[in-house]
């Protein structure tokens, strides 16, 4: 098991265990790890961020390797340059979803895709046993990366008809969360003809808006906009910019899984008897989409480098996580907002129709998620209470608890905050009401014992 790398990178409450001290002596590590340059580092809007930056780039230089700093740019940004530009490998300092007293760190492998679980061990080992590297024969040096926007929304357009999207001149509502894709999608869509209304547009740490993480609940000046303006679709990102969560026409919030389905049969009509990725708690429905177009499910656990890695590894299509993260395999194995963003209106163009007509054509599909505080300390016992009462559950990751085959039930402990998931399916509304009320008093109930 991991002690310091989370679900996705390494985070921590900055200046609490997540110190300067830390990060110097990690980016000792993961600079040995990769062991030679140049690196690409790229930071988030968060404050701490650029102290963070200087610290990373003045560790690595003491090893002897060199390094670019691309600046404030979106996650999937640097991913892209990472692998187009030739780096041998990344580092992006974000805490994603994080609230703002958290930062974190994200290792980006050659290929432009983070690295692997096993490589996260390697690098966590050399941490522990201080067995870094120690005299160089030169000092590394610190340079700046300046291709990678323009770069990473070119490779975006290669893949998409954007001469079709160009002539539907769509209306688009951007909630840039105040992050990272300030720097980036209103351009992108500038690129596609678009007439764009900004929502969150300055990029602050403190995320006043609305927070960093776009949910249902706190959309509602997306969806508002998107209605006022008549646009097409609206779409929100989270504070680094890999995940997107959209608005329909009509201003309803889609879950993460409702827009991948859309998207996935979009992307399958072109490209049958291919493979799709995604986790445990995703809605079932993606398995009925793929066999209409002769193609695959592969599941994984939850995470975006469970998903991105099983796609290299087995050159999947498609790759999906219900929180509203998107990978296209052409492009690049990793959740990407902007690339998102583009395959939506390219669908959107190719069909004709309305997305809140695209989203009726699905198979009824009810999903939901909550979030449970609870102490890192209790969360093995939650676990195991429930593996106790329910044992012929799935504990791949967490445990999922079959009800009966068309209602299910996910509790798995956060990789990055002291809170527990609770994600449910069900049959109907009703049901999945029912279902989430009853396993929610549950969780609470074995956390206060």
């Amino acid at each position: 098991m991991a002690k310091f790398f989370g679900t996705n990178g390494i985070r921590g409450i900055f200046s609490e265990d997540f110190t300067l001290e830390f990060v110097h002596d990690m980016t000792l590590a993961i600079g040995t790890y990769f062991e030679r340059g140049p690196m690409l580092i790229g930071y988030d809007g968060r404050e701490s961020s650029p102290i963070i930056c200087k610290v990373i780039s003045s560790a690595l230089n003491s090893i002897g390797i060199d390094c670019n700093v691309a600046g404030i740019v979106p996650t999937p940004c640097l991913e892209f340059a990472v692998k187009s530009l030739g780096y041998s490998g990344g580092i992006m300092i974000t805490a994603s979803h994080n609230p703002s007293q958290y930062n974190g760190i994200k290792p980006v492998a050659k290929d432009g895709v983070e690295i692997s679980r096993e490589d996260e061990l390697v690098i966590e080992d050399i941490y522990l046993k201080k067995s870094w590297i120690v005299n160089p024969s030169k000092w590394g040096t610190t340079g700046t990366e300046e291709r990678s926007i323009e770069m990473h929304l070119n490779g975006i357009l290669s893949h998409i008809d954007s001469k079709l999207i160009e002539s539907k001149k769509f209306r688009v509502v951007l909630d840039l969360g105040n992050g990272t894709q300030a720097v980036s999608a209103p351009d992108f869509c500038k690129k596609l003809q678009c007439e764009t209304f900004l929502v969150n547009e300055n990029i602050d740490g403190n995320f006043p808006g609305r927070g960093s993480e776009p949910t249902p609940q706190n959309l509602s000046i997306l969806s508002k906009t998107v209605v006022e303006n008549n646009a097409d679709v609206g779409i929100a990102f989270d504070g680094d910019g890999d995940r997107s969560i959209f608005c329909d026409n009509n201003g309803d919030i889609l879950t993460g899984d409702k827009s991948a389905f859309v998207l996935t049969q979009h992307i399958l009509k072109k490209n049958p008897n291919s493979l799709v990725v995604t986790c445990l708690n995703s809605g079932s429905n993606i398995e009925k989409i793929a066999e209409k177009f002769n193609s695959k499910v592969i599941r994984t656990k939850v995470g975006s480098v469970e998903v991105s890695r099983k796609m290299v590894s087995t050159d999947a299509l498609i790759g999906f996580e219900e929180n509203g993260g998107f990978m296209y395999g052409k492009h690049n194995q990793v959740r990407d907002g902007c690339m998102t963003l583009g395959l939506m209106l390219e669908l959107l163009a190719t069909s004709g129709k309305s997305l809140s007509d695209e989203i009726s054509f699905l198979s009824p599909s009810f999903t939901t998620k909550d979030k449970v505080p609870c102490p890192p300390k209790k969360m093995t016992k939650l676990i195991s209470s429930l593996k106790e009462e329910f044992p012929s559950s799935d504990v791949t990751d967490g445990i999922k608890i079959l009800v009966d085959p068309k209602n299910w039930v996910m509790v798995r402990p956060s990789g990055t905050e002291p809170i527990v998931r609770v994600y449910a399916e069900a049959e109907s509304q009703e049901k999945l009401y029912s279902l989430m009320s009853e396993y929610l008093n549950k969780v609470k109930t074995i956390i206060s014992r």
